[in-house]
């Protein structure tokens, strides 16, 4: 008689935030699967539906308060985590009913808690774990979280209370997941933590053997080894360095974006130019000379692409900081600008600084840097124009009933998935998937996006 395999308990997931809480939620999901555990798309099939919460705006608290809401209310089963788990009390009075409440980034009691509220059932004829774990994200591009929490105490952040302080992975295993990642299919890396540059630190730059080699945890080995490795096709991925403060070692890596080992793109979170507003905000910065860097970085590899996020309205920000601001952004031409409005946050020191900024003036001078950052966009994209770049496919749209002509969303290396522009293009021809990665003949730009053609 054949062996009936019961039903596994089945979890729903909602995650919210940033690409951090999002390897988190994959993480805890690859755990569950392991446990036997099933997905489920909607809030009607699931025993358990899991909210992966983001607080780091009163913005975000809201949401994640919203979407707790929803979850109750279609399904009723909920275990929240994330973030904003570290205000339980919050959650706890708006909803009594949710069944446990974890912090970030805890795995161990997120996992016990879905343990608790729907046990799994053990059965050893199934092996549910894909090799390298569940993936949130598309199969062809892939975030590698390198380290949690930030040793940096900015005004308006809130993130070391909630995260804790600069811990870093060994090295041999950041390499091993990337490689298990690129060998799974990923064509593209995208390096993430609170603090990039900072990696290794914590540890001292601990040192550990790498296929044969002593590689340090260090921004700079670890990209130069993340350069070595090859996809099933024996092509380069891309890896792309995200929330890199610009320390005077992120200077080294520069040349490996010029040797193509590394995607020649930087996501720096510069947040103001003006050196009263830096002062403020408690960042780590000196914006004349990053000027000046970032022209030489422009010499060694002419198509880097700067991406970064700017704070307006922070308290005690006058006009003339203001103005400073839009003139550096006039010198330093940033490819990707992302603008906030500043909100205080609970619990950030930044709320009980003097000088608080009207509402009007903060959504005018948003209004501005967004005006000015989309000009030089615009500008920078028009340039390409006539130019044959590389592109990674992420869509593929279907046949045109007229002429069968296929249309497709791509991006170019200057493109992080979701924060950047796109690359569209028309009669990429049958066949195409996504992932694929080729040459197209850039035909056109408006002021975030490309438009091509397949070279």
């Amino acid at each position: 008689m054949a062996t009936k395999i019961p039903d596994a308990p089945k979890i729903g997931m909602v995650s919210l935030g940033c690409p951090k809480n999002l390897v988190d939620s994959e993480r805890i999901l690859t755990k569950l699967r392991s446990d036997g555990y099933q997905m489920s798309a909607d809030y009607a099939g699931a025993d358990v539906v899991l909210v992966n919460t983001c607080g780091f705006l009163d913005s975000a608290k809201e949401e994640s308060l919203e979407a707790i809401g929803e979850a109750m209310a279609e399904n009723g089963r909920v275990i929240v985590t994330g973030c904003m788990g570290d205000e339980a009390d919050v959650i706890r009075a708006k909803f009594p009913q949710v069944l446990a409440i974890t912090g970030a980034h805890q795995y161990e009691q997120v996992v016990n808690a879905v343990h608790d509220a729907s046990p799994p059932i053990p059965n050893a004829f199934v092996d549910l774990v894909p090799e390298g774990g569940l993936k949130l994200t598309p199969r062809h591009y892939s975030y590698l979280k390198i380290s949690e929490g930030c040793n940096h105490r900015c005004s308006f952040c809130i993130i070391p209370s909630i995260r804790g302080d600069l811990v870093s992975r060994r090295i041999d295993a950041v390499l091993r997941e990337a490689e298990k990642l690129v060998a799974a299919g990923t064509k593209e890396l995208l390096v993430i933590s609170q603090d990039t540059s900072a990696y290794g630190v914590d540890t001292r730059h601990d040192p550990r053997m790498w296929k044969g080699r002593e590689v340090r945890a260090h921004m700079t080995d670890m990209a130069r080894e993340l350069g070595q490795l090859r996809t099933a096709e024996g092509k380069a991925p891309w890896v792309r360095l995200h929330y890199v403060y610009p320390y005077p070692h992120v200077d080294q890596v520069i040349p490996l974006m010029a040797e193509g080992l590394l995607t020649p793109y930087l996501d720096i979170p510069f947040q103001h130019a003006s050196p009263s507003v830096l002062k403020a905000m408690k960042r780590p910065a000196n914006e004349a000379k990053v000027l000046s860097r970032i022209a030489k970085w422009r010499d060694i590899c002419p198509d880097i692409a700067i991406r970064s996020s700017f704070v307006v309205g922070f308290p005690g920000e006058t006009e003339a900081d203001f103005q400073y601001l839009l003139d550096w952004l006039d010198e330093a031409q940033l490819d990707r600008v992302g603008a906030f409005r500043f909100e205080p946050v609970e619990g950030a020191a930044a709320n009980d600084l003097p000088g608080a900024v009207p509402e009007e003036v903060k959504e005018e001078r948003y209004q501005r840097i967004m005006e000015k950052t989309a000009a030089i966009s615009a500008a920078k994209l028009q340039a390409k124009v006539g130019r044959v770049l590389p592109v990674i496919l992420d869509e593929v749209g279907e046949a045109d009933e007229d002429d069968g002509s296929i249309g497709a969303t791509a991006r170019s290396q200057a493109d992080a998935p979701e924060i950047d522009g796109n690359v569209f293009l028309r009669d990429v021809g049958e066949g195409r998937k996504a992932g694929d990665m080729f040459d197209v003949l850039i035909e056109d730009a408006d002021d975030h996006d490309l438009y091509g053609v397949p070279a």
